[in-house]
């Protein structure tokens, strides 16, 4: 018998199904010899079952009930179709429910992904670089700087070089990063857990291994901080959540596995806002070293604040949507968000199946290229990694390459000065600029998927009413979102999925013209867009800009004004690369061009 109509015909819901059966049976004559139920007529042999034939179950529903939903879906019934849909929920849709609410009640545990999964390649044509190469900068890194502070906020292109020829220990460095850690969290709160011991354990262990000839590469003895929600063994991984304070895995995720294979090593597990939204956790909200009145934005918060005030070499971020892209322009660091599927997520929090993304938070481009070689490949915790290619040469050049720009975007907020400059600057050293078109559709829908996803993987804490727990309570938090989306259509939810077949599909136009894009880093329709397809993107600091207020990721209170400056202040602020699938190779050698040509990543957040 066909499995969907088996259940519906067997598996009745709830306490009014075991009533109704009760019922039943009492009024139900008792078989006879012949095993026939006395008044009855025997079933026909061949008859199929059917839709909404299974026992009621589930709690009355009235027209009134339906009139209400259509509100919240904004579809429209008459009279009598909501009087059928009312007579029939009870058999036709409910019982779909017994997952969730019994009798035969199934739990899902967290590690276990939907059977369908996001691929952002279309077809069968081959994506991304023919070919796996990793050539890194020969600069020289120069002379070893006295201060401890100069060495805390060089780049992992030049530490790596002082490590290497020893003229650095990983010991000393390990050490300096620790000791600024704990000297500026309490203006930061950008630590969840100081791993201190560990930190210095493996520190002495990759100054022995490198003493005695054994040298990893470029990530070897450098000390990282990783977002908390890479699981660390024996190390608490809490989501910045109330509800995980408490919660130690034993075992390490993919990407804190491979650092250590590298030989990295962990010095802080790093904050990010609860369950991955916005900057605020259970010990407060993350700052912004640069204007330490606002927020380091999220939910890569931690990341970006330690990075960008010299507390790590450099750290590993999380991105469903903007979580990398956005601390990255606001504390003015590199970030890597590579394409869906080449990092894996195995050991790390779910908040989107098909959305979320690890990569790379640092002081210079190039330094993402060097973790991303580190972290990426498939695993098989992870059913949409799969294999890739890093084609990187840092020694080749940008002319001819077509940067491609939508001209009325620079033209208007948010794009500023800054991300003129940058296409301009493309345009000097060689790169060709061509227009492109971006659809005028409804994007912001695509997040039916990700409100539907994540309230599926934080079901249980809605369920429990743990969700009561978390700091934030606003219309804009998780708990009232995650609530609000067991409400929206599954047939919508289905309707956007192929939507975001057919952005991949313009992406993809859009794409084959063009070798990256250059857009400004938190314009909306990029910004969803490509997350929702897949694209790598590469958010870097392209110069500075003025602020007269704070700035948030909340939705405005007016009951708790943003604190507001004159003269404005000054803060850097960045550019963002979108890159062809896989193609993060071309995306570092364009975004390494630009660091060179725009010089301004020396400059530190004052008084750090």
């Amino acid at each position: 018998m066909n499995s969907r109509r088996r259940f519906l015909i067997r598996a009745p819901l709830g306490l009014l199904s075991v009533a109704v059966a009760c019922r039943e049976r009492a009024a139900t004559p008792s078989p006879n010899a012949s095993g026939q139920t006395a008044g009855a007529s025997p079933a026909t042999p061949g008859a199929p079952p059917t839709f909404a034939s299974a026992p009621s179950v589930g709690p009355a529903v009235t027209p009134a009930t339906f009139a209400d939903a259509e509100k919240l879906a904004q579809v429209t019934m008459t009279d009598a179709q909501r009087r059928q849909a009312a007579d029939s929920w009870g058999k036709a849709m409910a019982p779909y429910y017994e997952r969730r609410t019994g009798p035969r009640k199934l739990a899902l545990e967290p590690t276990l992904a939907p059977a369908t999964h996001w691929d952002p390649v279309l077809g069968n044509a081959p994506v991304g670089p023919t070919r796996d190469r990793f050539v890194r900068s020969s600069d020289a890194p120069g002379p070893l700087p006295a201060s401890d502070a100069e060495v805390a906020f060089a780049p992992v292109t030049k530490l790596s070089r002082w490590i290497q020829s020893r003229a650095l220990t990983s010991e000393r460095l390990t050490n300096i990063y620790l000791n600024r850690l704990q000297q500026f969290d309490p203006k930061l709160r950008c630590v969840i857990t100081l791993t201190r011991d560990l930190a210095l354990s493996q520190a002495k262990k990759a100054d022995a291994e490198i003493a005695a000839g054994h040298y990893r590469g470029p990530l070897h003895g450098i000390p990282f901080g990783v977002k908390d929600l890479l699981d660390t063994a024996g190390i608490a991984t809490t989501y910045g959540a109330e509800p995980f304070r408490n919660r130690v895995p034993q075992a390490d995720s993919a990407v804190v596995s491979r650092l250590y294979q590298a030989g990295a090593v962990l010095v802080a597990k790093l904050s990010m806002g609860a369950l991955a939204l916005n900057d605020i956790w259970f010990g407060g909200q993350t700052m912004n070293p640069w204007l330490l009145e606002e927020g380091a934005s999220g939910s890569s918060a931690g990341p970006g604040a330690a990075t960008a005030a010299g507390l790590v070499g450099f750290s590993i971020g999380s991105e469903t949507e903007g979580s990398i892209v956005s601390p990255s322009l606001r504390c003015g660091v590199n970030g890597l968000r590579p394409t869906y599927g080449r990092v894996p997520r195995t050991g790390a929090m779910t908040l989107c199946w098909s959305l979320d993304k690890l990569g790379p938070m640092a002081r210079s481009v190039e330094d993402t290229m060097l973790v991303l070689q580190a972290i990426t490949g498939p695993d098989a915790g992870d059913v949409a990694s799969v294999p890739s290619r890093l084609d990187y040469d840092a020694g080749v050049g940008v002319k001819g390459l077509r940067i491609g720009y939508v001209p009325q975007w620079m033209k208007e907020a948010p794009a500023t000065d800054v991300d003129r400059a940058a296409l301009d600057t493309a345009g000097k050293f060689g790169m060709v600029p061509v227009a492109v078109t971006f659809p005028d559709w409804p994007v912001d829908s695509l997040n039916v998927v990700l409100f539907a996803e994540a309230a599926a993987a934080f079901e249980d804490l809605t369920l429990t009413h743990q969700d009561d727990t978390l700091k934030m309570q606003t219309p804009d938090a998780w708990p009232n979102l995650f609530r609000s989306a067991r409400f929206l259509s599954a047939v919508d939810f289905v309707q956007t999925d192929r939507l975001r077949r057919k952005l991949a599909q313009e992406m993809d136009r859009i794409m084959s013209g063009v070798d990256v894009l250059l857009v400004p880093s938190l314009r909306d329709e990029t910004l969803t867009t490509t997350n929702f397809t897949g694209q790598p993107s590469l958010t870097m600091r392209a110069g500075f800009v003025q602020v007269s207020e704070a700035r948030s990721d909340w939705a405005p209170d007016p009951a708790h004004p943003l604190p507001r400056f004159n003269p404005p202040r000054r803060v850097p602020h960045g550019v963002t690369l979108i890159g062809k699938l896989f193609d993060e190779g071309t995306v570092g050698r364009v975004g390494l061009a630009l660091e060179r040509a725009l010089g301004v990543q020396h400059e530190t957040p004052p008084g750090f």
